[in-house]
């Protein structure tokens, strides 16, 4: 039971630090054909949207503001993908054969 217990502990820490690991796994989208161009990470924090300066059109802010919220939609749902593929790999190697019987993992996003 204690050598369970140590392994439960094992396993949260490497949880913990393959949660801290996806600050590390960028990812980029595009909207407006690159004229917006959003970068997000792991943990699906925006690090940076890029603008060129075409798109920028005080007559226009609509256009503007549709395309600034499509490039974050698709970065914020490539970093969830990259996310869940990250924790699937980490969470492979710690168990093997991938998995505890019975046990439904997807609420973990793995």
């Amino acid at each position: 039971m204690a050598d369970m217990f140590g392994k439960i502990q094992e396993m949260q820490s490497k949880m913990e630090e393959a949660q801290e690991g996806l600050k590390d796994v960028i990812v980029e989208a595009e909207a407006g054909g690159g004229m917006v161009k959003v970068k997000a990470n792991g943990q699906r924090q925006v690090i940076s949207i890029e603008m060129d300066k075409d798109v920028v059109d005080p007559e226009d802010k609509e256009m503007l503001e549709d395309l600034i919220v499509a490039g974050v939609n698709k970065a914020l749902e490539k970093a969830e993908e990259a996310s869940k593929e990250k924790m699937q790999e980490m969470y492979k190697g710690m168990i093997p054969g991938g998995g505890i019987p019975g046990m439904d993992m997807s609420k973990l996003g793995l």
